[in-house]
C-alpha cells in the first residue's frame, strides 16, 4: 500500500468516551473528561431546575451534578451499580458532572467518519448533538458539551417557558 495515500484518508482521530442512556449511546469527547466517578451521595440544592441533582465534592471541588436523561427530556434516572457520574471541563473551566446510566467504553473514531448534525434537525436529542460517529459496532451520537453548560441550558428553559405562555394566552 502506498503511505502517502493511506495518510491522506485519513482525518484526525478522536477518542470519545462511549456513555449509555437507556437504550441510546452518546460519546463525549474524552480532551473534556476530566473523571468517572461511581454513583455517590449528591447534595441537594434547593429552589433550581429540575435537572440539576446537586452537588458533590471531588478531590476539594464542589461541583454541580446535572441529569443527563431529564435534560435531553427522557424518563427519570434509575440508579443501578452501573451508573456513573461523568466530571466534564467545560469551556469556561468549570467542572460539572453527568449522571449517565453506564460507561460503555472508549471509542476512537476518525473525523472523517463523524457526520456533522444539522440544528434545524426535528431528530430527538438534536439540539445537544454536534455530530453522529459511525463505526463497526453501529452509530453513536457525539454530545455538544456547549449547549450542556448552564447558561445554554437556562437561556434553553426560559425560551421554553416563554413558548408556553404564548400558547396559553
Amino acid at each position: 500500500m502506498n503511505e502517502l495515500s493511506d495518510k491522506e484518508s485519513v482525518g484526525e482521530l478522536i477518542q470519545y468516551i462511549v456513555i449509555r442512556l437507556g437504550e441510546e449511546q452518546f460519546g463525549i469527547d474524552i480532551r473534556f473528561v476530566d473523571n468517572i466517578v461511581r454513583m455517590q451521595q449528591i447534595t441537594r440544592v434547593p429552589k433550581v431546575q429540575h435537572y440539576i441533582k446537586g452537588v458533590i465534592n471531588i478531590r476539594g471541588d464542589i461541583v454541580p451534578v446535572m441529569s443527563l436523561r431529564l435534560i435531553m427530556d427522557m424518563k427519570a434516572d434509575e440508579i443501578t451499580g452501573k451508573t456513573r457520574i461523568i466530571i466534564v471541563k467545560m469551556s469556561g473551566g468549570s467542572l460539572v458532572g453527568f449522571i449517565v446510566d453506564q460507561v460503555a467504553h472508549v471509542l476512537t473514531l476518525d473525523s472523517n467518519n463523524v457526520e456533522n448534525v444539522r440544528r434545524g434537525d426535528d431528530r430527538r436529542h438534536g439540539e445537544f448533538l454536534s455530530g453522529v460517529g459511525k463505526y463497526e459496532g453501529g452509530l453513536v451520537s457525539i454530545l455538544d458539551l456547549n449547549t450542556l453548560e448552564l447558561e445554554s441550558l437556562e437561556s434553553r428553559d426560559k425560551e421554553r417557558d416563554k413558548q408556553l405562555l404564548s400558547v396559553a394566552e
